[in-house]
């Protein structure tokens, strides 16, 4: 009789192949993982693009249609680099996650949900998302997967100038006229509820290790940046409760149905067309 005729042979060639299973059980887990977490990436920079492009043609200067607008190209090409990674887990495209997503798959903060308003509340919450991104991508360079850490490096270059450009914005406001310092503080003061999701750790974070990284750690370097901004600028972090914001989960605030109804229509309406 053979070893694997005998009983102890077909024990071993059993527990071979559940170790197989379950090593492809283990890597199946690790990919949903990381394309999670690179949708949750791709979607924070492609709302926030989307919402910023309403400016073209309404900016209160010409040359912040320019500057706008490029922020919001620069966002757009992090959002396709992300869900392309993601999407190459199950065959997806970047396209088909963009606009073939209903809302409660989308992984989008609540911050990048928000109204555009006036131009101040849009600098606030650039001000907000620009200075997180900045700390996001800058501690992203060294994640363990090569393509997070390849994007980050590029998208951190980019990020550094919209978060100056935020910056110089919320000194100008609240150095200007008395109407542009009322509107900054009231713009400061609905945004910020909203700054508290970005820094909220949770199990898919934990499960990542090396390859993500963990938001409550991004706070520090956060809040070292708006306490310079806001000494400079003469203005109060706002006393406000944090919202419920559970945009990471796919639960969303009011408004992402209205951006994604303006984003989505022409590919739903046409879908596979091309030009």
């Amino acid at each position: 009789m053979s070893e694997n005729d005998s009983p102890h042979g077909d024990v071993m060639v059993e527990e071979l192949r559940l170790a197989q299973e379950l090593a492809g059980t283990g890597a199946r887990a690790a990919s949903a993982d990381i394309a999670e977490y690179a949708l949750r990436l791709g979607d924070d920079a492609l709302i926030l693009s989307q919402q910023l492009g309403d400016w073209i043609a309404r900016a209160p200067e010409l040359e912040e249609d320019v500057a706008l607008g490029n922020i919001a190209l620069d966002l757009l090409g992090h959002a396709r680099s992300f869900l392309h990674f993601a999407g190459s887990f199950d065959g997806r495209s970047e396209d088909d996650l963009a606009y073939f997503r209903d809302e409660p798959e989308f992984r989008c903060a609540w911050i990048v949900q928000q109204p555009n308003g006036d131009f101040a509340q849009t600098i606030a919450r650039q001000f907000v998302v620009a200075t997180y991104m900045f700390e996001l991508y800058s501690a992203l360079v060294s994640s363990s997967d090569e393509t997070v850490a390849a994007i980050a490096a590029k998208a951190v270059k980019e990020v550094d100038y919209h978060r100056d450009h935020a910056v110089q914005w919320m000194l100008r406001l609240a150095g200007g006229t008395e109407e542009s310092r009322a509107r900054i503080i009231r713009a400061v003061g609905d945004v910020w509820p909203y700054a508290e999701e970005l820094f909220r750790d949770d199990e898919l974070i934990d499960r990542l290790g090396d390859a993500a990284v963990r938001p409550s750690s991004l706070r520090a370097g956060f809040d070292a940046v708006v306490e310079t901004v806001f000494t400079e600028a003469e203005l109060s972090v706002p006393a406000v409760a944090a919202s419920s914001a559970g945009g990471r989960r796919g639960s969303h605030s009011a408004m992402l149905g209205h951006i994604l109804a303006e984003m989505q229509v022409l590919a739903r309406r046409h879908p596979g067309a091309t030009w």
